[in-house]
């Protein structure tokens, strides 16, 4: 599992600062508004940033086959 971590910090505030822009533009649009599918990266990006762990490398990984 180790091997899905995140290790820099630089790259965990950039998956923050998306997540901060992604969540912008959902409240900008409105809750009510934007369509489902727009949460899933806010909520991976916000995922990822907080605690190193990120489910798009796991899902790259997976569909690549890589090592």
């Amino acid at each position: 599992m180790n091997k899905y971590m995140i290790g820099s910090r630089a790259l965990r505030m950039t998956f923050l600062a998306m997540a901060i822009a992604v969540w912008l533009g959902i409240w900008l649009t409105g809750f009510g508004v934007a369509h489902w599918v727009l949460y899933l990266p806010a909520v991976f990006l916000t995922f990822a940033g907080i605690t190193g762990f990120c489910p798009g490398l796991i899902v790259n990984k997976f569909l690549l086959q890589e090592d």
